[in-house]
């Protein structure tokens, strides 16, 4: 690790100026950002810690959302009794996401701009153009069991890492952030993240030093709430396919759905057009797999990943058939 400053901000208004100057960075739980800054992947200069903000708080709001400060531990979120009876779906991800010890430390904004766990972004022996742009992706060709198969680019077919992230885009979460010239800024969740096209090591639409300061649900959608992960183990493995799912069923047709993907996208995965393929039609296997061929339309495998393809359809017409209560055959 080398060598940097380190600032303490009491204030939003004063970690934004502290992190005004170059190659700094914030820091809060710190679960991913100590391990690329061990690795020199991340090598700030300055550190800004905004453990101290008064961003710890979740609060109901008049709409019958939430109001999710940036510093709530991943335990508090997923543990809060609003969340636990009106997003059940985020309370379980937030559950799946990680060790207890690293849910005790890591944060709602830090989880929301976590990083690939690409095996080459990781190994500074070998190419990759999310880490030093230009160089190449050695994933391409090499072992991609673990990465994306939408949204990737010639640059790099790098996965989204987060569990809560994808809850929150099935719940339309929107981003609130502290800009450096002090505006407030609010983001949908979808317009947070970047696909890599040419720039993969451009994740997010943040300014640097632009500061996320709350997340804000709307009211809970409708039907039944479900967040399913596949991976390879039980316990802190990331998502090979997750699915965050939100299903209305009346009257023996599906009057709505929101359906939002992990392990398979460059970004925390929703297209309308798997709902499009849903809403209006009678629960059953023919809808479910409409909604899959949607989902899965320009997906493309890169070798070890290929099996992700029917892995994602399974999982998604599993799921289908548990928020409808139908057999799915």
């Amino acid at each position: 690790m080398k060598t940097f400053d380190y600032r303490r901000a009491d204030s939003p208004a004063a970690a934004v100026g502290a992190a005004a100057a170059a190659r700094t960075r914030y820091i809060a739980g710190g679960t991913n950002l100590l391990d690329l800054m061990k690795l020199q992947i991340e090598t700030p200069e300055r550190l800004v810690d905004i453990n101290r903000l008064d961003l710890h708080d979740v609060e109901d709001v008049a709409d019958g959302g939430l109001r999710i400060g940036a510093l709530v531990p991943n335990s508090d979120l997923a543990a809060h009794p609003a969340v636990r009876e009106r997003y059940p779906l985020l309370s379980s991800a937030l559950l799946a996401g990680a060790s207890g010890q690293l849910r005790n430390k890591a944060t709602t904004g830090g989880n929301l701009l976590q990083r690939t766990r690409c095996y080459y972004f990781y190994d500074t022996a070998t190419r990759c153009n999310k880490r030093d742009p230009g160089s190449g992706c050695s994933a391409r060709e090499g072992v991609n069991r673990i990465l994306a198969v939408l949204g990737t680019s010639d640059q790099c077919i790098a996965s989204h890492p987060s569990d809560m992230a994808v809850a929150m885009r099935a719940l339309e979460a929107t981003i609130v952030t502290l800009t450096p010239a002090g505006a407030t800024r609010r983001l949908a969740i979808g317009e947070l993240y970047r696909l890599p096209g040419d720039t993969p090591h451009i994740e997010t639409v943040l300014e640097p030093g632009e500061l996320i300061t709350h997340v804000e649900l709307p009211p809970p959608p409708p039907g039944r709430q479900l967040y399913r992960k596949v991976r390879d183990r039980a316990s802190y493995a990331f998502a090979l396919v997750s699915v965050a799912g939100a299903v209305a069923v009346e009257a023996g047709e599906i009057r709505a759905a929101r359906l939002a993907f992990g392990g398979i996208g460059t970004m925390p995965w929703r297209d309308p057009a798997v709902e499009a393929a849903l809403i209006g039609q009678a629960p059953g296997r023919p809808a479910f797999e409409a909604a899959a061929d949607a989902l899965l339309r320009d997906a493309r495998g890169h070798g070890s990943n290929d099996f992700k393809l029917p892995l994602a359809r399974r999982t998604l017409v599993a799921c289908l058939a548990e928020l409808t209560r139908e057999t799915g055959r």
